[in-house]
């Protein structure tokens, strides 16, 4: 069994965590850096550059299956177009749902993705009660903190830069839960629970479970193989991805 896991940068870590509880065989983690920040592209940008990706993974590696390690391709695309193998990463709206008591819940993510249709067709498809107020929060400057690579260098200045897009929204609106909906995002959670205590911060990675379940369920492998590769700065990626722990080789692939 081999899957292959994509995004542009960092936030397809901590997908690749979680399934790694879940699953055993051979992992393929492309970081297309290249392509950061999707949170900016338009539309057709997107689309163009997640079918070039997929093709790409299809005919290098032949995965059995393939995750967009990322909220925002998912909720702009019909990515069922793209590849019969391809699932996507969504925001865990509803179980913020389930425990929210101030009744006022936010959303993190991209400018593009907050600045959608998109996202609110898919607060529709939640059925959101009528009572729960869902915000909208543009989290593009905490997603370049991570991909950066600064969360690991410089936690004083993230901290400054999260109390500035962060501090007066959830303070204003008595926002209790918080769903990171940008698979960068929980790179920041420890500073996000040492700022804001009293508010509870979902992580989409949490249901990725939920997706493989039907592949999990046949496999009978007993150990995993990490395979990495970027389409950016080799060294430079490898050099933050040891200051987190994992030391496997990084590969350059070229889109």
């Amino acid at each position: 069994m081999k899957i292959a896991v994509f995004d542009s940068g960092f936030g397809s870590i901590s997908i690749i965590r979680e399934i790694q509880k879940n699953f055993k065989g051979e992992l393929i983690y492309f970081a297309d850096q290249k392509n950061f920040p999707y949170g900016i592209k338009s539309k057709k940008e997107l689309e163009d550059i997640i079918k070039g990706t997929v093709d790409l993974l299809e005919e290098k590696f032949s995965p059995d299956f393939i995750i967009m390690a990322s909220n925002t391709p998912t909720l702009l695309l019909d990515y069922s177009r793209i590849s019969r193998k391809l699932s996507g990463i969504y925001p865990p709206l509803s179980d913020a749902v389930k425990i929210s008591r101030t009744r006022n819940i936010a959303i993190l993510g991209t400018r593009s993705v907050i600045q959608s249709e998109s996202i609110t067709e898919f607060i529709e498809k939640c059925d959101v009660p009528n009572n729960i107020m869902i915000h909208k929060i543009d989290c593009s400057l905490l997603v370049e903190l991570v991909e950066s690579g600064k969360f690991l260098t410089d936690e004083e200045y993230c901290k400054n830069i999260i109390k500035e897009v962060l501090e007066d929204i959830f303070l204003d609106n008595l926002i209790d839960v918080a769903t990171l909906s940008s698979t960068h995002l929980p790179f920041l959670e420890p500073f996000l629970r040492s700022i804001f205590k009293n508010i509870k911060f979902l992580d989409p990675a949490k249901n990725i479970s939920n997706v493989l379940k039907d592949f999990v369920e046949d496999n009978d492998l007993q150990q995993n193989v990490l395979r990495i590769f970027t389409s950016g700065d080799v060294k430079l990626f490898k050099k933050n991805l040891q200051m987190m722990g994992i030391d496997d080789e990084v590969n350059f692939l070229k889109v």
